[in-house]
């Protein structure tokens, strides 16, 4: 019978989902944020679409599903731009599974609900990231806060 090692003496497996696999910070993603299309290689997308025009959101939120869920740091800094998660994750979080979602949420704070929560009651302006100050999503909250 085989013996585990304590849990401080595993190695991540590729084929995990753990904290080793992020970025340090959101800032680090440095993918484009403008219109036109990506073109997401073989490793991520391996059937189906892979060629993206990310100025149609239902498009863009595709293509940051396949390189949340199927890639490496290396690609999540290639391909994913920090503002931009952060301002869909309410919709990305939903269409990811549990370990993904669990892990972003844990390593960034700012993904948690309850930080939009937050940013929501607190309007427009600007808000503190990562020691960062950012400027909050311009687009108009619906419903008008808590009740």
């Amino acid at each position: 019978m085989a013996e585990y090692g304590d849990e401080n003496s595993r190695i991540g497996s590729r084929w995990g989902y753990g904290p080793e696999r992020l970025p340090m910070t959101l800032d680090e993603l440095d993918g484009s944020t403008g219109g036109g299309h990506v073109e997401l290689p073989l490793h991520l997308a391996w059937s189906g679409l892979r060629v993206f025009d990310i100025s149609e959101v239902k498009l863009l939120l595709g293509m940051y599903r396949i390189v949340l869920n199927n890639g490496s740091r290396a690609d999540f800094v290639q391909y994913l731009d920090g503002e931009t998660l952060i301002r869909h994750w309410p919709i990305l979080r939903k269409m990811l599974g549990r370990g993904v979602r669990r892990t972003w949420e844990e390593a960034f704070p700012e993904l948690r609900p309850c930080s939009a929560a937050v940013r929501r009651r607190l309007g427009g302006g600007q808000w503190k990231h990562a020691g960062a100050t950012v400027e909050a999503a311009t687009r108009p909250v619906i419903g008008g806060g808590p009740r």
